[in-house]
């Protein structure tokens, strides 16, 4: 029988980390942290299912350092590890657990791909006793003889499930086999698919297991609607919808439809970005910061932005273009409700459409308000606060592309952003070739 912690203080944490909560203002744990901590700090292995969203971060990084520190690493021999499937997700786990890594003296580092490997490899050199990584640029610096894993004695699989589903198992597989064999292992997802349970037998040692919200992972505070379209009536729908107050993630399938429908949205008067794996890093870093500082209001993406980013105040996310899977329709919605927020979903369907949304959102345990919307109509406003455009054209000015820096003083990421390979469609879940992330 597991203890559940009512409250920070009683879970044995660092002195230091609890005054980095408190500064942080964080008061009390999330149900995924309080069921997971007395667990993880005691140094279990731990299976931990928990919603988008829902405090995984802390839940793995706050033991992950408290059981860590005091101690110093060799250069290029971490002592914790973090893998993640993308390298959004890898930046904001390292940008999340980075203050309380300065409470606590420890340096992390970020390791992906798309930016210097030589910066990583100097930065891993220099002594950081936590890594946050994307497999494949992790396997590059191993291979190049600039990273060792034996000392790392802890290690997290976070989104265990993309990376399963983008093909990354095999390498996964081979950088669990090279860490510290009696270490502890900590594996927190969504959900607990895809090949997932090979990796769970193999290398957790009776893991505990956490689940909240079982049965699904889907966000109580989060609304869902369908909104029933015809095809002639979609594109005028749905630039009223984008042109709403507020912040708004709208999901295409393709980049090359995100792109086109950024183009039109900009010509409505609609200040829009597209956001997809063709960008560069430099590109996505300035896109995502336009859009949390509000000069981008409608953001246009590809599944790429269904995992690992997180924007304050987004109370609303579009399926433009349907997922297939239910997993899918989870993470995207992910994206709203965080932390005890609200927000809603919604997902225009065309006539052909119905019967495969219909199934989807029972496989998602979802029960959506669905109705039928035409532009302009009362119930499109009421379900999405849709307005009409101001029909002239807009420019988005990029700024500057930041500098990136390798360092790794005071918990400081390495690099200045993170960006996954991935699928560009979203589409097919067949595993694939894993790309260098």
């Amino acid at each position: 029988m597991t203890t559940v912690i009512p409250s920070f203080a009683h879970t044995g944490l660092a002195p230091a980390l609890l005054t980095a909560l408190t500064a942080q203002g964080i008061n009390e744990p999330f149900p995924i942290q309080s069921a997971t901590l007395p667990d993880s700090l005691a140094g279990r292995d731990v299976l931990g299912r928990g919603r988008t969203g829902s405090g995984k971060t802390l839940a793995f990084g706050l033991p992950l350092l408290s059981r860590t520190a005091g101690r110093k690493a060799r250069p290029g021999r971490p002592l914790a590890l973090v893998l993640v499937p993308t390298r959004e997700l890898a930046q904001q786990v390292t940008t999340a657990l980075a203050p309380y890594a300065r409470a606590v003296g420890l340096r992390c580092a970020t390791v992906v791909g798309g930016l210097s490997l030589q910066r990583q490899a100097d930065a891993l050199r220099s002594g950081a006793e936590v890594v946050v990584a994307t497999p494949g640029r992790l396997h590059d610096l191993i291979n190049r003889g600039d990273a060792r894993l034996d000392q790392v004695e802890i290690t997290v699989l976070d989104e265990a499930d993309q990376m399963a589903d983008m093909g990354f198992l095999p390498q996964v597989t081979k950088l669990l086999e090279q860490v510290a064999p009696q270490g502890q292992r900590m594996l927190f997802s969504a959900t607990l698919d895809g090949g997932v349970d090979r990796l769970v037998r193999r290398f957790l040692s009776n893991p505990v297991t956490h689940s909240v919200d079982p049965g699904t992972a889907t966000v109580t505070a989060m609304t869902h609607h369908v909104l029933h379209v015809d095809a002639a009536d979609k594109p005028d729908a749905l630039t009223r919808i984008a042109a709403r107050e507020g912040r708004t993630i709208l999901f295409m399938g393709t980049k090359h439809r995100a792109d086109r429908l950024a183009r039109q949205l900009l010509s409505k008067g609609v200040r829009a970005a597209a956001l997809h794996g063709g960008k560069s890093q430099p590109q996505r870093t300035r896109i995502l910061e336009q859009f949390r500082n509000g000069q981008v209001t409608a953001l246009v993406a590809t599944d790429v932005a269904a995992r690992g980013i997180h924007v304050d105040g987004l109370d609303m996310v579009v399926n433009v273009d349907p997922p297939t899977e239910a997993k899918d329709y989870l993470h995207r919605g992910g994206r709203t409700a965080r932390a005890g927020e609200s927000g809603s979903v919604v997902t225009l369907v065309l006539p052909e459409q119905r019967r495969d949304v219909s199934r989807l959102m029972a496989t998602a345990g979802i029960r959506p308000e669905s109705v039928q919307v035409r532009p302009g109509d009362g119930a499109l406003a009421r379900v999405t606060g849709a307005r009409e455009p101001s029909g002239v054209p807009v420019t988005i000015v990029a700024p500057p592309a930041p500098a990136v820096r390798a360092r790794t003083s005071g918990g400081s990421a390495v690099d200045g952003g993170a960006r996954p390979a991935h699928r560009a469609s979203g589409r097919s879940r067949r595993p694939r070739r894993p790309r260098t992330v």
